[in-house]
């Protein structure tokens, strides 16, 4: 695979699903690997996974076989509300909890942070230079300044330089540990629904509240990277479906006050009694 130029966190999940198959099936046998897969209970994204997966090994070896196809369904993600996302990261270790204040600012991809250096990022203003991962182009970002000031709190500490990585690892292993802070804090709360709060769906919500406070999808798409609009149409559709969602609710008699509720999200929605009123979807 890596003769062939796969990434290595394809390789990495490849080798994974080939462990799982190699326990549950005769490997050699690929009549075997095909009934397992079929009465498998998954979703048939994963079922098409382990087929290629398989298919990956045969070429390997040389050997041909009657690949089977699974069509996808697609399906519309949920987004977590800006609260629990809030907790988790509340919830982390300092090092974990930049990460996801840097991913909830920016909506990047979990793997786009994890090559993200020092000089990426320009340490007074908070503008943040993206390289876009596969499907994404390259972009530029923006860190509130909360998230800037943990940065450079952190960057400080370990002292790194500027070509330093400031979170050199990958997303595997992020994606565990990310796992392991949010099921503590589901189990903490008693509260299941955390437990459903992917990583990924840091960068979905980042995507729908800016398409809540712009109504501009060109805006969305050039946010997340996406080369085709189709994608981020997406998010459109998720904001229709949420439009009856409860809100939060603030008033301004300053423009100070006002310009600091919009910069924590909050939308203007008329005047009464000589004070603004705004509001943000919980």
């Amino acid at each position: 695979m890596k003769k062939n130029a796969y990434e290595d966190t394809t390789t990495k999940a490849t080798a994974k699903r080939l462990k799982h198959l190699l326990r549950n099936c005769n490997f050699a046998d690929p009549e075997s690997v095909k009934t397992y897969i079929a009465n498998k209970k998954c979703s048939n994204a994963y079922k098409e996974c382990l087929i290629e997966t398989y298919n990956i090994y045969m070429k390997s070896i040389g050997r041909t076989w009657n690949k089977p196809f699974y069509q996808r369904y697609n399906t519309c993600p949920k987004i977590p509300q800006e609260q629990k996302i809030d907790l988790i990261i509340a919830n982390a270790r300092a090092r974990m909890s930049l990460y996801l204040s840097i991913e909830k600012d920016t909506g990047a991809r979990p793997i786009e942070l994890t090559w993200l250096k020092v000089s990426d990022v320009n340490l007074s203003n908070g503008t943040v230079f993206l390289t876009g991962a596969k499907h994404t182009i390259g972009r530029v970002a923006k860190l509130k300044q909360t998230t800037l000031e943990m940065l450079n709190k952190y960057i400080a500490k370990k002292k790194l330089n500027q070509n330093d990585r400031i979170f050199p690892t990958d997303s595997e292993n992020i994606g565990e540990l990310y796992r392991k802070v949010r099921n503590a804090l589901a189990d903490k709360l008693q509260d299941p629904t955390i437990r459903q709060i992917k990583l990924y769906d840091f960068r979905r919500w980042k995507a729908t509240n800016e398409y809540h406070k712009t109504n501009n999808i060109i805006h969305v798409q050039t946010l997340l990277g996406h080369k085709d609009i189709r994608t981020t149409r997406l998010y459109a559709q998720l904001i229709e479906a949420l439009s009856n969602d409860d809100y939060h609710s603030a008033v301004a008699t300053t423009i100070e006050e006002a310009r600091s509720l919009i910069e924590n999200g909050f939308e203007y929605v008329t005047e009464m009694d000589g004070v603004k009123l705004f509001r943000k979807r919980k």
